[in-house]
């Protein structure tokens, strides 16, 4: 076990280091694994002899990287005290995801109020960054030119995408910790240490409230096109996509209670998963599952 905490401690490290280079862009999401996973199987004591050196090491090479460490070991500390705790998945997943994001909505607002950050102007640079290499390759190219944006339109792609990031800030919130979790449990179960796991994809039953909440959604996304509200807009413009997300699980799930019932080789369940992926609008199998008792039905009809 001494060993085996080194490596993750070795693997802490060279997470940290990554923030800074390219590689964050994917490195970020597994950056709360290898704290979660030391504090969940050793003491405090003990976590802390493993972390304030990888702390020294990284702050050493760049004093941001010691903010960054703080910045996420966090939800790694919350996630790891649950896995002690021997709580239920979900909720450790939840307690996670909502760190995270709590985290993210704190800096926002530290960085707007304190340091007179303007998450607008940010967008709105970042939008015309991307876009402008278009515009310099295009030369005398008609087709390439007929791609460059007008001004007008690039504002209005970041006012779009800022009207986004609260959906962007929950779904990223909540793929880090599924990343934590599904990388995380299975290591610290070879420990002889045991962590609850989720239900089985089966047995995913989302509330059925979440009918009404899309009815609502769906007629604040109506009133939205008809007015010039912002909020309503950005309302419609997080509350459906979320919405739509759980519908897609609701999917994934009767699938996989399908072929249970229909004992189907596992395979089939995983292969039905991908069009839901690809091809959004089946999950109106999703909403229909909450609606009408639609496994019950499948399961007579076997009888």
């Amino acid at each position: 076990m001494r060993w085996t905490s080194v490596v993750w401690s070795v693997v802490y490290l060279l997470l940290l280091l990554s923030l800074l280079s390219p590689l964050s862009i994917v490195t970020v999401f597994f950056l709360i694994l290898p704290a979660t996973i030391l504090f969940a199987t050793l003491s405090t004591r003990s976590f802390l002899l493993h972390v304030l050196p990888v702390w020294l090491i990284a702050f050493i090479i760049h004093p941001v990287n010691l903010l960054l460490a703080v910045y996420f070991v966090i939800p790694a500390l919350v996630m790891g005290w649950a896995y002690k705790k021997k709580m239920p998945a979900l909720r450790t997943l939840m307690s996670g995801a909502g760190t995270i994001l709590a985290e993210m909505l704190v800096l926002l607002l530290i960085g707007t109020v304190f340091l007179n950050f303007d998450l607008s102007s940010y967008v709105h640079d970042i939008v015309k960054m991307t876009m402008s290499p278009l515009k310099d390759v295009g030369g005398n190219n008609p087709l390439v030119n007929d791609m460059t944006w007008t001004p007008e339109q690039m504002q209005m792609l970041s006012n779009a995408t800022m009207q986004m990031i609260p959906f962007a800030m929950i779904v990223s919130s909540f793929m880090m910790a599924v990343i934590t979790h599904s990388l995380a449990r299975p290591i610290i179960e070879s420990t002889a240490f045991h962590v609850p796991k989720l239900k089985p994809a089966r047995e995913w039953m989302l509330p059925r409230s979440l009918i009404w909440y899309y009815l609502i959604g769906v007629i604040i996304e109506v009133f939205a096109r008809r007015g010039d509200s912002p909020f309503l807009t950005m309302i419609s413009a997080n509350l459906v996509p979320l919405l739509h997300i759980c519908f897609m699980i609701q999917a994934i799930g009767f699938f996989y209670y399908l072929g249970h019932s229909r004992k189907w080789h596992p395979i089939v369940p995983l292969l039905m998963t991908i069009p839901i992926l690809l091809f959004p609008p089946m999950r109106i199998i999703g909403i229909l599952d909450l609606a009408f008792p639609l496994r019950q039905f499948m399961t007579k009809s076997k009888r």
